[in-house]
């Protein structure tokens, strides 16, 4: 059977001419070799010509626009090197908003990944109306964010809102949520968790559907109860999900923008975050430096400090979950 093979192989050449040498290969010959060769780069290629275009471009060229004093309506062009990040490096209004960016991110993303994790394992039971509840968790994703934030920006208002009605209803003086620089992080964290936990959660439940059941049923049968088998069995197996959508957390938690922005629909300028920067994030406050303040290269420096910060957050948050999860 092997001799067949390679004597197949063998005639599927062209046989040599008078002189010993091989025929050039055809024009159809050298296309189909071609196709062969190339086909695949060419499927992919849209990829990479989009990510060239929208992706890569925009990342350069915001580099070399931060090299520089840069101003839309002025027109100034003047190069200042690596002046616009020593700046940057003693400002402290963007110290403040790192801060605050980094304050909200802790309160929205650690009880988000928590809360969905157990969500994902409640829906996983064998429950009624399974598809109503997996439906509802959706609901908040596809409600529109200036929505969202214009009503809980009514619940957490210092006067009329609900929850200080909430509050008061059990002795608690009333909260002046977006005055207060920890409450306003907490009023804006409810709204990312509001929205974003139902998204992991459905996440979570995918990846939970793929664990086999004869993991659970021996266990079961060992004595180990249901609280028992989520650790050691669930979190141990979702440690890729998990991974992923810490990741994608920080990403999201880094470039928050718009809740803060709508949460200071009341003050004169929406980029301040705050009469005193109280929740300014360092998107906001590079919104604010670019387009308020007509400073383009300072503000293109912002960006890319976020863009290192959103690097080096990832690959921390990547390294805690991998080693906490025991994997090599």
């Amino acid at each position: 059977m092997t001799t067949d093979l390679r004597a197949g192989r063998k005639q599927s050449r062209p046989a040599p001419d008078d002189s010993g040498r091989r025929p050039r290969p055809t024009w159809r010959g050298r296309l189909a070799r071609l196709d062969v060769k190339a086909a695949p780069y060419a499927f992919i290629s849209p990829f990479y010509i989009v990510f060239l275009i929208f992706g890569l471009f925009p990342l350069g060229f915001t580099l070399w626009v931060s090299l520089h004093d840069w101003g839309l309506a002025s027109g100034t062009r003047e190069w200042v090197g690596l002046d616009n990040y020593d700046y940057l490096l003693t400002d402290s209004d963007f110290w403040h908003a790192t801060v605050n960016t980094l304050g909200i991110f802790v309160l929205a993303t650690v009880p988000q990944l928590l809360i969905a994790l157990f969500i994902a394992n409640a829906l996983n039971r064998r429950i009624r109306m399974p598809t109503l509840f997996r439906i509802g968790m959706v609901a908040p994703l596809v409600t529109s964010t200036a929505a969202v934030s214009i009503v809980f920006t009514q619940m957490f208002d210092t006067d009329w809102g609900m929850i200080n009605w909430a509050l008061g209803l059990v002795g608690v003086d009333p909260v002046d949520w977006s005055s207060s620089r920890g409450w306003s992080w907490v009023a804006i964290a409810a709204m990312v968790n509001w929205r974003w936990i139902g998204y992991n959660a459905l996440i979570y439940l995918a990846a939970m559907q793929s664990i086999p059941r004869d993991l659970y049923e021996a266990a079961a049968i060992d004595g180990a109860s249901r609280l028992r088998q989520f650790w050691q069995i669930t979190v141990p197996m979702l440690r890729p999900t998990i991974i992923f959508t810490v990741i994608i957390s920080t990403i999201g938690g880094l470039q928050l923008f718009t809740e803060p922005v709508l949460f200071s629909v009341r003050t004169p300028n929406n980029m301040d975050g705050g009469a005193l920067h109280q929740f300014q994030t360092i998107t906001m406050y590079m919104y604010d430096n670019a387009f308020g303040s007509d400073r383009y290269g300072y503000g293109a420096a912002v960006a890319w400090a976020l863009f290192m910060m959103i690097i080096v957050f990832s690959l921390i948050n990547f390294l805690i979950v991998r080693r906490t999860g025991g994997t090599k």
